[in-house]
């Protein structure tokens, strides 16, 4: 059985007997943690993925380690300026050990039965939406044709002078 958890912003894909490192949590060496931030579970071919989550599974953990990471290098320069500043950071992470991994056996799925009565009335709704959505072609109205008529104008060059 595989899940997807949410922890300290990161998702995490485990199974039950995993070891995990994730961002540090509140919880001494030797106490248990349930995660209920599940988003989703494979079981062979079975999968129930959640809407963010899945209601009432959950995700027990103990706590193995509270430790820090390796530290990473922080370097700071300013070209031409003899400017140089190194510094580091070690970040506090937690390791984790999956214990199990449960899903809610009394969530059932209820198939709703249709009895005959109601197929009749689907028929019936649907021939009339099939009816409704069959439109015919509209012909296009042609526009009359418009006359054009010449300007008449009058030329300068035309007028004599007197």
């Amino acid at each position: 059985m595989t899940a997807v958890i949410r922890t300290g912003g990161k998702q995490y894909s485990v199974n039950k007997d995993d070891i995990i490192i994730v961002e540090k949590l509140p919880e001494e060496q030797g106490k248990t943690i349930t995660f209920s931030d599940v988003l989703m579970i494979t079981e062979g071919e079975k999968t129930l993925v959640g809407t963010p989550y899945i209601e009432n599974a959950s995700v027990t953990a103990e706590v193995i380690e509270q430790s820090r990471s390796k530290k990473i290098i922080v370097f700071k320069k300013k070209r031409r300026q003899n400017y140089r500043r190194t510094m580091g950071h070690r970040q506090l992470q937690t390791k984790l050990k999956i214990i199990d991994i449960a899903t809610s056996s009394s969530k059932k799925v209820v198939q709703k039965v249709v009895t005959e009565e109601e197929k009749k009335v689907v028929k019936k709704v649907t021939k009339k939406v099939e009816a409704d959505s069959v439109k015919k072609p509209v012909k296009k109205a042609t526009a009359p044709k418009k006359v054009t008529t010449k300007k008449v104008s009058s030329s300068t060059k035309d007028v004599k002078k007197k």
